[in-house]
Protein backbone atom coordinates (compact mmCIF):
# COMPACT_ATOMS: atom_id res chain seq x y z
CA UNK A 1 0.00 0.00 0.00
CA UNK A 2 1.70 3.59 -1.13
CA UNK A 3 2.36 6.00 1.63
CA UNK A 4 0.84 9.28 2.24
CA UNK A 5 2.58 11.80 1.30
CA UNK A 6 3.05 15.37 1.93
CA UNK A 7 2.19 17.50 -1.25
CA UNK A 8 2.19 21.08 0.28
CA UNK A 9 3.41 22.90 3.25
CA UNK A 10 2.41 26.48 4.57
CA UNK A 11 2.74 28.77 7.78
CA UNK A 12 2.01 32.24 8.73
CA UNK A 13 2.89 34.40 11.30
CA UNK A 14 1.30 37.17 12.48
CA UNK A 15 2.74 40.39 11.76
CA UNK A 16 3.46 42.19 15.47
CA UNK A 17 6.37 40.65 17.16
CA UNK A 18 6.81 40.96 20.53
CA UNK A 19 10.76 40.89 21.95
CA UNK A 20 12.21 39.91 25.12
CA UNK A 21 12.49 43.31 26.03
CA UNK A 22 9.14 44.46 25.24
CA UNK A 23 8.24 41.01 28.43
CA UNK A 24 10.55 42.92 30.81
CA UNK A 25 8.00 46.08 31.06
CA UNK A 26 5.24 43.77 31.49
CA UNK A 27 6.83 41.47 34.30
CA UNK A 28 10.20 40.97 36.30
CA UNK A 29 12.25 38.93 33.59
CA UNK A 30 15.09 40.17 31.67
CA UNK A 31 16.45 39.40 28.14
CA UNK A 32 19.26 37.27 29.27
CA UNK A 33 16.85 35.44 31.52
CA UNK A 34 15.16 33.91 29.05
CA UNK A 35 17.59 33.22 26.27
CA UNK A 36 19.14 31.00 28.59
CA UNK A 37 16.23 29.33 30.28
CA UNK A 38 14.22 28.98 26.85
CA UNK A 39 16.46 30.37 23.69
CA UNK A 40 13.48 32.65 22.66
CA UNK A 41 14.06 35.95 21.40
CA UNK A 42 11.25 37.40 20.15
CA UNK A 43 7.73 35.62 19.24
CA UNK A 44 4.51 36.78 17.26
CA UNK A 45 0.74 37.73 18.69
CA UNK A 46 -2.60 38.16 16.60
CA UNK A 47 -3.60 41.04 15.49
CA UNK A 48 -6.78 42.09 18.05
CA UNK A 49 -9.71 40.85 14.60
CA UNK A 50 -7.20 37.70 14.28
CA UNK A 51 -8.57 34.48 15.67
CA UNK A 52 -7.33 31.18 14.83
CA UNK A 53 -9.08 30.17 11.64
CA UNK A 54 -7.60 33.38 10.20
CA UNK A 55 -4.22 32.15 11.26
CA UNK A 56 -4.85 28.35 9.92
CA UNK A 57 -6.45 29.77 6.93
CA UNK A 58 -3.24 31.66 5.90
CA UNK A 59 -1.33 28.75 6.41
CA UNK A 60 -3.68 26.59 4.40
CA UNK A 61 -3.49 28.61 1.51
CA UNK A 62 0.09 28.44 1.20
CA UNK A 63 0.22 24.86 1.43
CA UNK A 64 -3.00 24.24 -1.44
CA UNK A 65 -0.81 26.82 -3.59
CA UNK A 66 2.16 24.70 -3.02
CA UNK A 67 0.56 21.06 -3.91
CA UNK A 68 -1.46 22.60 -6.95
CA UNK A 69 -4.83 20.92 -4.70
CA UNK A 70 -8.04 23.59 -5.04
CA UNK A 71 -9.56 23.83 -1.95
CA UNK A 72 -12.91 22.05 -4.11
CA UNK A 73 -10.36 19.24 -4.33
CA UNK A 74 -10.02 18.41 -0.30
CA UNK A 75 -11.89 15.76 1.04
CA UNK A 76 -10.68 16.20 5.17
CA UNK A 77 -9.80 19.50 6.77
CA UNK A 78 -8.52 18.43 10.41
CA UNK A 79 -7.20 21.60 12.70
CA UNK A 80 -4.84 20.85 15.69
CA UNK A 81 -6.06 23.59 18.06
CA UNK A 82 -6.97 24.34 21.56
CA UNK A 83 -8.06 27.78 21.12
CA UNK A 84 -10.84 27.29 18.25
CA UNK A 85 -12.62 30.64 17.79
CA UNK A 86 -15.65 29.68 19.90
CA UNK A 87 -16.41 26.19 21.73
CA UNK A 88 -18.47 25.51 19.50
CA UNK A 89 -18.55 25.12 16.23
CA UNK A 90 -14.85 23.46 15.30
CA UNK A 91 -12.42 25.63 14.08
CA UNK A 92 -12.02 23.33 11.08
CA UNK A 93 -15.58 24.00 10.33
CA UNK A 94 -14.69 27.74 9.92
CA UNK A 95 -11.51 27.18 7.91
CA UNK A 96 -13.86 24.63 5.61
CA UNK A 97 -15.85 27.90 5.13
CA UNK A 98 -13.27 30.64 4.44
CA UNK A 99 -11.52 28.53 1.94
CA UNK A 100 -14.85 26.91 0.35
CA UNK A 101 -13.59 23.32 0.52
CA UNK A 102 -17.23 23.02 0.15
CA UNK A 103 -17.17 19.01 0.01
CA UNK A 104 -14.78 18.58 3.07
CA UNK A 105 -15.60 17.15 6.13
CA UNK A 106 -14.39 18.71 8.90
CA UNK A 107 -13.23 18.88 12.80
CA UNK A 108 -10.47 19.28 15.28
CA UNK A 109 -8.57 17.29 17.42
CA UNK A 110 -7.34 18.59 20.66
CA UNK A 111 -3.50 17.10 21.63
CA UNK A 112 -2.26 21.16 22.65
CA UNK A 113 0.82 21.34 21.39
CA UNK A 114 1.15 17.65 19.89
CA UNK A 115 -2.44 18.95 17.61
CA UNK A 116 -0.51 18.93 14.49
CA UNK A 117 1.24 15.42 14.95
CA UNK A 118 -2.12 14.01 16.15
CA UNK A 119 -3.73 15.35 13.15
CA UNK A 120 -1.50 14.14 11.16
CA UNK A 121 -1.75 11.00 11.98
CA UNK A 122 -5.68 10.72 11.99
CA UNK A 123 -5.22 12.09 8.14
CA UNK A 124 -3.13 9.41 7.24
CA UNK A 125 -5.29 7.18 8.04
CA UNK A 126 -8.17 8.54 6.09
CA UNK A 127 -5.63 8.50 2.78
CA UNK A 128 -3.71 4.95 3.19
CA UNK A 129 -7.19 3.63 3.17
CA UNK A 130 -8.53 5.47 0.66
CA UNK A 131 -11.44 6.88 2.46
CA UNK A 132 -10.21 10.55 0.97
CA UNK A 133 -7.69 11.64 -1.57
CA UNK A 134 -6.87 15.00 -0.45
CA UNK A 135 -6.78 16.66 3.27
CA UNK A 136 -5.67 19.10 4.71
CA UNK A 137 -3.71 19.01 8.05
CA UNK A 138 -3.63 22.41 10.08
CA UNK A 139 -1.66 23.17 12.92
CA UNK A 140 -3.07 26.56 14.41
CA UNK A 141 -3.03 28.13 17.78
CA UNK A 142 -3.94 31.82 19.67
CA UNK A 143 -2.10 31.00 22.87
CA UNK A 144 -1.34 34.59 23.54
CA UNK A 145 -5.13 34.93 24.62
CA UNK A 146 -4.54 31.86 26.57
CA UNK A 147 -1.84 33.17 28.63
CA UNK A 148 -1.34 34.60 32.67
CA UNK A 149 0.71 38.01 31.65
CA UNK A 150 1.63 38.47 35.45
CA UNK A 151 2.84 34.92 35.08
CA UNK A 152 6.62 35.18 34.06
CA UNK A 153 7.04 31.18 34.05
CA UNK A 154 4.55 30.72 31.35
CA UNK A 155 4.25 34.26 29.37
CA UNK A 156 7.54 34.34 28.30
CA UNK A 157 7.17 31.01 26.23
CA UNK A 158 4.08 31.65 24.06
CA UNK A 159 3.49 32.60 20.73
CA UNK A 160 1.03 32.89 18.08
CA UNK A 161 0.93 31.07 14.97
CA UNK A 162 -0.25 28.42 12.41
CA UNK A 163 0.88 25.79 9.90
CA UNK A 164 -0.65 23.64 7.47
CA UNK A 165 0.13 20.58 5.56
CA UNK A 166 -1.89 18.89 2.26
CA UNK A 167 -1.79 15.12 2.20
CA UNK A 168 -2.67 12.73 -0.85
CA UNK A 169 -1.87 9.18 -1.86
CA UNK A 170 1.45 8.68 -3.44
CA UNK A 171 1.61 7.11 -6.68
CA UNK A 172 2.74 3.53 -6.34
CA UNK A 173 6.38 2.61 -5.48
CA UNK A 174 8.31 4.53 -7.57
CA UNK A 175 11.66 4.22 -5.54
CA UNK A 176 13.24 1.03 -3.72
CA UNK A 177 12.13 2.40 -0.66
CA UNK A 178 9.01 3.87 -0.12
CA UNK A 179 7.77 7.66 0.29
CA UNK A 180 5.86 9.35 2.40
CA UNK A 181 4.47 9.10 6.18
CA UNK A 182 6.18 5.48 6.92
CA UNK A 183 4.28 5.42 10.35
CA UNK A 184 2.95 7.54 13.48
CA UNK A 185 3.23 6.52 16.88
CA UNK A 186 0.78 8.35 19.38
CA UNK A 187 0.88 8.41 23.17
CA UNK A 188 -1.10 9.30 25.80
CA UNK A 189 -0.94 10.03 30.10
CA UNK A 190 -3.74 11.63 31.52
CA UNK A 191 -2.60 11.28 34.95
CA UNK A 192 -0.13 13.94 34.46
CA UNK A 193 -3.44 16.47 33.08
CA UNK A 194 -2.75 18.57 36.01
CA UNK A 195 1.10 19.43 35.12
CA UNK A 196 -0.05 21.36 32.17
CA UNK A 197 -4.07 22.91 31.57
CA UNK A 198 -6.51 25.39 31.80
CA UNK A 199 -8.08 25.02 34.47
CA UNK A 200 -11.66 27.28 34.25
CA UNK A 201 -13.41 27.13 30.72
CA UNK A 202 -15.05 24.01 30.58
CA UNK A 203 -17.95 21.54 31.98
CA UNK A 204 -15.62 20.92 35.24
CA UNK A 205 -15.01 24.48 36.07
CA UNK A 206 -16.97 26.96 33.86
CA UNK A 207 -15.85 30.33 33.76
CA UNK A 208 -17.36 32.73 36.42
CA UNK A 209 -16.26 36.28 37.77
CA UNK A 210 -14.56 34.56 40.71
CA UNK A 211 -12.39 32.30 38.16
CA UNK A 212 -11.76 35.00 36.23
CA UNK A 213 -10.60 37.06 38.93
CA UNK A 214 -7.85 33.83 40.22
CA UNK A 215 -6.93 33.93 36.84
CA UNK A 216 -8.23 30.13 36.35
CA UNK A 217 -9.11 30.35 32.35
CA UNK A 218 -5.50 31.04 32.15
CA UNK A 219 -2.78 28.57 31.53
CA UNK A 220 -1.20 26.86 34.05
CA UNK A 221 2.25 25.00 34.04
CA UNK A 222 4.61 22.70 36.44
CA UNK A 223 7.65 23.71 34.25
CA UNK A 224 10.13 20.92 35.80
CA UNK A 225 7.45 18.12 35.16
CA UNK A 226 6.62 18.88 31.71
CA UNK A 227 10.25 19.88 31.38
CA UNK A 228 11.37 15.94 32.78
CA UNK A 229 8.62 14.27 31.16
CA UNK A 230 8.86 15.87 28.02
CA UNK A 231 12.68 14.35 27.61
CA UNK A 232 12.20 10.91 28.18
CA UNK A 233 8.78 10.90 26.58
CA UNK A 234 10.36 12.42 23.55
CA UNK A 235 13.14 9.87 23.28
CA UNK A 236 11.22 6.48 23.69
CA UNK A 237 8.88 7.92 20.95
CA UNK A 238 11.40 7.97 18.64
CA UNK A 239 13.26 5.78 19.12
CA UNK A 240 10.02 3.36 19.04
CA UNK A 241 9.10 5.05 15.84
CA UNK A 242 12.44 4.46 14.04
CA UNK A 243 12.77 1.32 15.51
CA UNK A 244 9.48 0.00 13.53
CA UNK A 245 10.93 0.45 9.96
CA UNK A 246 14.60 -1.07 11.67
CA UNK A 247 16.49 2.64 11.87
CA UNK A 248 18.60 4.04 14.16
CA UNK A 249 18.51 7.67 15.04
CA UNK A 250 21.93 8.05 12.51
CA UNK A 251 20.23 7.23 10.21
CA UNK A 252 18.05 10.63 10.34
CA UNK A 253 18.76 13.51 7.86
CA UNK A 254 16.02 15.77 9.61
CA UNK A 255 14.69 16.29 13.21
CA UNK A 256 11.04 18.48 12.73
CA UNK A 257 10.20 19.02 16.58
CA UNK A 258 7.52 20.93 18.14
CA UNK A 259 9.91 23.05 19.56
CA UNK A 260 8.74 24.40 23.29
CA UNK A 261 12.41 25.39 25.16
CA UNK A 262 15.23 25.19 23.39
CA UNK A 263 16.81 22.81 26.64
CA UNK A 264 14.02 20.21 26.09
CA UNK A 265 15.38 19.71 22.41
CA UNK A 266 19.09 19.79 23.08
CA UNK A 267 18.58 17.36 25.70
CA UNK A 268 16.44 15.25 23.47
CA UNK A 269 18.83 15.22 20.68
CA UNK A 270 21.61 14.85 22.81
CA UNK A 271 20.08 11.49 24.32
CA UNK A 272 19.22 10.53 20.51
CA UNK A 273 22.76 11.22 19.46
CA UNK A 274 21.92 12.93 16.83
CA UNK A 275 23.77 16.45 16.22
CA UNK A 276 22.08 19.28 16.61
CA UNK A 277 22.27 21.24 12.66
CA UNK A 278 20.09 18.75 11.62
CA UNK A 279 16.88 19.74 13.95
CA UNK A 280 15.06 22.76 12.28
CA UNK A 281 15.54 25.62 14.69
CA UNK A 282 12.82 28.72 14.96
CA UNK A 283 12.15 28.74 18.66
CA UNK A 284 14.08 32.22 19.09
CA UNK A 285 11.74 34.04 16.78
CA UNK A 286 8.63 32.66 17.24
CA UNK A 287 8.28 30.94 20.37
CA UNK A 288 6.33 28.15 21.40
CA UNK A 289 3.50 28.14 18.67
CA UNK A 290 1.25 25.34 20.03
CA UNK A 291 0.20 22.86 17.72
CA UNK A 292 1.58 25.24 14.62
CA UNK A 293 5.01 24.50 15.96
CA UNK A 294 5.53 21.10 14.23
CA UNK A 295 4.08 22.29 10.52
CA UNK A 296 5.53 25.59 10.59
CA UNK A 297 8.75 24.47 11.03
CA UNK A 298 8.45 21.70 8.58
CA UNK A 299 7.41 24.37 5.74
CA UNK A 300 10.21 26.94 6.87
CA UNK A 301 12.89 23.78 6.76
CA UNK A 302 11.56 22.78 2.89
CA UNK A 303 11.35 26.42 1.59
CA UNK A 304 14.96 26.78 2.53
CA UNK A 305 15.94 23.87 0.86
CA UNK A 306 17.28 22.06 3.56
CA UNK A 307 14.96 18.75 2.87
CA UNK A 308 15.81 16.68 -0.58
CA UNK A 309 14.12 13.73 -1.93
CA UNK A 310 14.75 10.91 0.00
CA UNK A 311 15.65 12.14 3.35
CA UNK A 312 14.66 10.62 6.39
CA UNK A 313 12.71 12.66 8.75
CA UNK A 314 12.28 12.26 12.64
CA UNK A 315 9.18 14.23 13.87
CA UNK A 316 8.14 14.43 17.76
CA UNK A 317 5.89 16.46 19.47
CA UNK A 318 4.85 16.49 23.06
CA UNK A 319 1.81 18.91 24.59
CA UNK A 320 -0.77 18.76 27.60
CA UNK A 321 -2.62 15.44 27.95
CA UNK A 322 -0.14 14.46 28.40
CA UNK A 323 -0.15 13.27 25.16
CA UNK A 324 3.09 13.17 22.63
CA UNK A 325 3.98 11.01 19.64
CA UNK A 326 6.65 10.54 17.09
CA UNK A 327 6.53 10.13 13.05
CA UNK A 328 9.04 8.52 10.25
CA UNK A 329 8.72 10.54 7.04
CA UNK A 330 10.90 10.17 3.43
CA UNK A 331 10.51 12.57 1.73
Amino acid sequence: MPCTQILGTGSYAPARVLTNQDLEQLVDTSDAWIRERTGIQERRQAAPDEATSDLAVQASRQALEMAGVAPEELDLIIVGTVTADMPMPSCAALVQAKLGARKAFAFDVSAACAGALYALSVADQFVRTGQVKRALVVGADVLSRAVDWSDRNTCVLFGDGAGALVLGAGAGPEDVAPRGILSTHLRTDGTLADILCIPAGGSRTPVTLDNVDANLHKLKMNGKEVFRFAVRSLVESTQTSLGSHGMTPGQVDHVIAHQANLRILEAVLERLEIPREKCWLNLHKYGNTSSASLPMSLDEAWRAGRIQRGDVIAMMAIGAGMAWGSAVVRW
